[in-house]
């Protein structure tokens, strides 16, 4: 897959190429990055990319034309269609399923990246695609958010994870929360290991891991169970469950949960 990051700190992407599931799936020829630097494409002395925003106002906005060009250029620099998706606090909340269909998709993605103020609009209206946002807050700049998209579509890609079953049991893969983890030790400052697990009966074990996934997912995110497709098994397990769980099973008080959100700011 290639993934073009339009952006003023290439050197913030080129780190995240260095490191974990993106740096293997990079080294190994299933993930391809490259960079665009608007600076590269301006066309006055001082290269610049900003100026400030018509009406007045606090800030400055990125300008049309270095960025229009840079976007340009990325699209240009390889066959085939191109998706353009700029971070924004904006866009649609990027989620697990839209991770999932960038990563299926055909088209390779050109990520935009924001800084300052923003960008000028007309380069949404006449070269973006997309905006998506990775959370309700404010950063300083797109490239953090350009970051997580990467991880999140890469770690998709069939081969850049080593054991794949640990990606179908992610957090929201399944639309619920991840259940309680443990490792060795069985036992620690008189906290053990829930005997399920210890028993090797695998379908008593799906099943603890599905109710606690669900538990978890009524306490925490309550709005993920609207919608939830189940088969005719874990509906039964469901229904065993009771309708409201107000107690904090012994699995919380022991372990933590795995999830968490981020955002951006464009």
């Amino acid at each position: 897959m290639r993934i073009d990051v339009v952006t003023l700190f290439p050197g913030m992407i080129a780190e995240l190429m260095e490191w974990g599931i993106v740096g293997r799936a990079a080294k190994g020829g299933l993930l391809g990055v490259h960079t665009w630097n608007p600076r590269d494409y301006t066309r006055d002395v001082h290269r610049t990319v900003d100026d400030r925003p018509y009406g007045g106002g606090p800030g400055m906005v990125m300008m049309v034309q270095p960025l229009r060009d840079a976007i340009r250029a990325a699209r240009a620099a390889a066959p085939g269609p191109a998706r353009v998706i700029y971070l924004s606090p904006q866009g649609p909340r990027f989620d697990q399923a839209r991770a999932r269909a960038l990563a299926e998709g055909d088209a390779r993605l050109i990520l935009v990246a924001g800084r300052y103020e923003g960008i000028d609009e007309r380069v949404l209206e006449s070269e973006v695609d997309e905006e998506l946002s990775i959370g309700d807050y404010v950063l300083t700049g797109g490239e953090l958010a350009a970051a997580v998209v990467i991880d999140a579509v890469t770690r998709l890609l069939p081969g850049a994870v080593g054991d794949e079953d640990s990606v179908r049991q992610d957090s929201f893969a399944t639309g619920l929360l991840e259940y309680p983890q443990y490792t060795r030790p069985r036992e620690i400052d008189g906290r053990a290991v829930p005997e399920v697990l210890l028993g090797g009966n695998h379908l008593e074990i799906e099943e603890w891991r599905f109710k606690q996934a669900v538990l978890r997912t009524r306490r925490r995110r309550p709005e993920l169970l609207s919608g939830l497709e189940l088969d005719k098994q874990r509906r039964r397990w469901l229904a065993e469950l009771p309708a409201e769980d107000a107690r904090e099973p012994e699995s919380e008080r022991t372990n933590g949960g795995n999830t968490g959100t981020a955002g951006e700011r464009s």
